[in-house]
C-alpha cells in the first residue's frame, strides 16, 4: 500500500513523522505572539544595549580580535605537535580572557545573555508543566503506552 501522510500506528492510533506533522495555526500564531512578547521583554532591551555597547568599545574589541588570533595560533601549535607552544598560547588566552571578563560591560552583557536564556527556559518549563498536566510528558516526550 502506498505511504500515507498519517500512518496507522500501535493500537489504531495515527502516527505523524516530525517531517509530517501539521501543527495547528493557532498554536503557530500564539508562538509568534509568546516570541514578539519576549523581544520587547526588559532582559531582550537591556540585551541588547549591552550587545551594543560591547560592540562600539574599542579595548573590549581588540582583546576578542587577540583571544581569537592566539586560539588560531594554538590550533596551528597543536597541529605541529608543539605542546609547550600550546600551553604557553593558553596561558596567554586565559590572561586576555579575564582582562575581558574584568570589563564591567562585558559582564553586563554576559549577565544579560544569562538573563535571557534563563527567561526561555522558564518558559519552555512552563510550556511543558502546562502539558503535563494533560498528558505525561518527560523532557520533551510523551510516553508511549500498550493498549490493554
Amino acid at each position: 500500500m502506498a505511504e500515507q501522510h498519517a500512518h496507522d500506528s500501535h493500537c489504531g492510533i495515527k502516527h505523524y513523522t516530525n517531517t509530517e506533522m501539521i501543527v495547528r495555526e493557532d498554536i503557530l500564531k500564539k508562538a509568534k505572539e509568546l516570541g514578539e512578547l519576549i523581544s520587547t521583554s526588559d532582559e531582550v532591551r537591556i540585551y541588547q544595549q549591552a550587545e551594543k555597547q560591547v560592540a562600539s568599545h574599542a579595548h573590549v574589541q581588540s582583546l576578542i580580535q587577540a583571544i581569537k588570533k592566539k586560539q588560531k595560533e594554538a590550533v596551528a601549535f597543536e597541529s605541529f605537535q608543539n605542546p609547550e607552544m600550546v600551553k604557553k598560547i593558553e596561558a596567554e588566552i586565559d590572561a586576555l580572557q579575564d582582562e575581558l571578563d574584568g570589563i564591567p560591560i562585558v559582564s553586563q552583557f554576559k549577565q544579560s545573555q544569562e538573563d535571557i536564556n534563563y527567561l526561555l527556559q522558564l518558559v519552555i518549563k512552563v510550556i511543558r508543566d502546562t502539558v503535563a498536566e494533560k498528558i505525561t510528558v518527560e523532557e520533551g516526550q510523551v510516553e508511549q503506552t500498550g493498549c490493554g
